[in-house]
Order: C-alpha cells, then sequence, then structure tokens
C-alpha cells in the first residue's frame, strides 16, 4: 500500500515536471519570439528614418529646381 502511494506521488511529481519543463522551454520561445520581434522592429525603424531623410532630401532639390526654372509668364 505505501508502495503504491509512493509510486502514484512519484509519478504526479514526474507529471508536473513535466509541465513545468513544457512551460519553461514555452517561455523561453517566446522570449526568443519577441527578442527577434523587437530586433526586427528597429530594423524597420531605421530603414523608415532613413527613407524619409532621403525623400525629404530630394523634395529639397525639386523644390530648388522648380525656384530656378524660368517663369513663363513673365
Amino acid at each position: 500500500m505505501a508502495t503504491d502511494d509512493l509510486e502514484t506521488a512519484l509519478d504526479r511529481i514526474e507529471q508536473a515536471l513535466a509541465r513545468l519543463e513544457a512551460a519553461a522551454a514555452r517561455k523561453a520561445e517566446e522570449a526568443a519570439e519577441s527578442s527577434a520581434a523587437e530586433a526586427e522592429l528597429g530594423d524597420l525603424r531605421s530603414r523608415h528614418r532613413k527613407l524619409k531623410d532621403t525623400v525629404a532630401q530630394e523634395l529639397r532639390q525639386l523644390d530648388l529646381l522648380l525656384a530656378n526654372l524660368p517663369n513663363p509668364r513673365g
């Protein structure tokens, strides 16, 4: 009887340990995915900033070109 109780207790401990290990693995995977998403977001922000700066520079150059065009009415 005591042996059966001990076996049952050990089985329950093993099951609990398996659940804890699975939960820890999921947490580690979520953390890795989150880290990858944060890195990707940082890259996207950097690319957006560079693109925005490039577009702003090109618009300034276009403004200069348009300002130097001869006035057809004058």
